[in-house]
């Protein structure tokens, strides 16, 4: 303690003192501006609660009337406030180690069926085509039937006319599914494969392997349909086109740089 004090020119007593003094704690860190950008994060939260920080920050990024505001930023104020979402801790069943993204749009579409299930019993269907690269929601379709060969049909027609203005694809597109009845009638299969289309379906046994898909319905139950009037199918019908064109032009996508896949496409476009 004596060479210490020494070098330090202080005094060993009060060198000893100090030792036994109990350590500082550092108070919370914080900013001045954060009051200012938690009102702006509760706006968007209290229009978007199932948004986590990364998406949050994506659309605080999205105007150009603030300067950007960093993630980690984001994560801190919401952290403090309690305003991040809880932690998913679910384990998939079955690992699938395929690749489904593509480097390019229009090379593979994937689709899928699920079922809304309305608060008086009703049940409506809904399908849809999404492609696997900007992840936009190319066309769907909702019912109350269960959907059939024809419907899957129509489905593909309305996909092809959506991105290529025409009935037929200019180069072979994938149309990757699962193996529901609708999808592999040998009809269905005949009229994607007449249009331009390479029927892809999934192994037996392993929806799993359609992941892009499944992933995008628990996204749309999860920020729409849970967060709506479901009261009944009319009600329901009435809501899932602007439900298709939000997520289209404003859901953010990690896989696509916290971009939405309208901005994804404009962005690649140009």
């Amino acid at each position: 303690m004596k060479p210490i004090a020494e070098a330090l020119s202080i005094s060993r007593p009060h060198l000893s003192s100090n030792r036994e003094l109990p350590a500082r704690k550092r108070g919370r860190y914080t900013k001045h501006e954060d009051e200012a950008l938690l009102r702006r994060i509760e706006c968007i939260v209290t229009e978007r609660p199932t948004y986590g920080y990364r998406r949050v920050t994506a659309l605080l990024n999205a105007g150009d009337a603030c300067a950007p505001v960093n993630h980690k930023r984001v994560y801190r104020v919401m952290k403090q406030t309690g305003l991040l979402l809880p932690k998913h801790t679910g384990k998939p069943e079955r690992p699938h180690d395929g690749k489904v993204i593509t480097l390019k749009s229009d090379l593979r579409w994937c689709s899928d069926a699920f079922e809304i299930r309305c608060w008086n019993g009703d049940r409506v269907r809904v399908a849809f085509s999404l492609d696997c690269c900007d992840r936009e929601a190319i066309a769907w379709r909702g019912q109350t039937a269960h959907f059939s060969g024809p419907d899957i049909e129509d489905l593909m027609a309305m996909s092809i006319e959506a991105r290529f203005g025409a009935t037929r694809t200019p180069h072979p597109v994938e149309w990757l599914s699962d193996n529901g009845p609708p999808y592999t009638a040998y009809d269905t299969r005949a009229f994607g494969r007449a249009h331009g289309l390479r029927i892809r379906n999934t192994p037996a046994y392993s929806p799993e392997s359609n992941g892009m898909a499944e992933a995008f319905v628990k996204t749309f139950k999860r920020d729409y349909v849970y967060l709506a009037d479901v009261s009944d199918a009319e009600t329901v019908l009435r809501q899932i086109d602007s439900w298709f064109h939000d997520y289209n032009e404003n859901a953010p996508h990690k896989g696509l740089h916290m971009r939405s896949p309208r901005q994804f496409r404009r962005a690649n476009e140009s």
